[in-house]
């Protein structure tokens, strides 16, 4: 999974954004359509996208709406659109953030790494009688140590962050096992029966991870 997406039809703006994120050692992409932005997400997922409004073909308004059909990813406007309207509307979207251009590179920087230390520096996640240590990447079910596999842990863990979200099966696979895997697709379906044997009290009629048939899975 990348880190941050930027979607910036600008190439100066955002080979330079990538430049100082990359320096700070975060894993990051460039798009600068619509179109590309939703291949590139589709493929490979983003913690955070930082996104223009203003861009060839598909808009950033209509990405924001896109992206917000099925994930919660941190979504933050970067544009020079800066009417109390367009603001409005991207946040009605789903966006988190909107900040104005021209903005200040050390304030965009400082805004990111706020996020990134808010939203995924949690050290514990506890969905009912599950709790995850992201550190020791450790599993206990009603209390008690549960071994899991890394992918399964990975697996379980964005299932959670995404919490009542159903996420496509594509999705899943490209962000934990990276699209240029040896693995096959299948390979998700079956790491998903797994994770049901050891979570469930019955993995037959699992409570948790659900399956949307077609599309794919969600956490509840």
């Amino acid at each position: 999974m990348l880190d941050i997406l930027i979607v910036e039809d600008n190439k100066e703006i955002a080979a330079l954004l990538c430049d100082f994120l990359r320096q700070e050692n975060y894993v990051v992409s460039v798009a600068d359509t619509g179109e590309r932005a939703m291949e590139l997400y589709e493929k490979y997922g983003a913690k955070l996208i930082v996104l223009d409004i203003m861009l060839p073909g598909m808009d950033g308004f209509a990405v924001c709406s896109k992206i917000r059909e099925t994930s919660n990813t941190h979504i933050l406007i970067a544009s020079a659109k800066t009417e109390k309207s367009d603001k409005l509307k991207g946040l009605d979207l789903g966006a988190d953030d909107y900040i104005e251009k021209p903005y200040d590179i050390d304030i965009l920087l400082a805004k990111i790494r706020g996020i990134f230390k808010r939203k995924y520096a949690v050290q514990e996640l506890v969905e009912g009688n599950l709790r995850l240590n992201t550190v020791h990447q450790s599993l206990l079910v009603d209390g008690k140590s549960v071994d899991v596999t890394e992918k399964e842990f990975e697996l379980l863990k964005l299932l959670i962050e995404n919490k009542n979200v159903t996420l496509k099966k594509e999705y899943l696979f490209n962000s934990i096992w990276g699209s240029d895997s040896d693995s096959e697709i299948q390979t998700l379906t079956v790491h998903i029966k797994w994770l049901r044997e050891k979570i469930e009290e019955d993995p037959k009629n699992p409570k948790h991870i659900i399956t949307k048939w077609g599309v794919g899975y969600r956490f509840e």
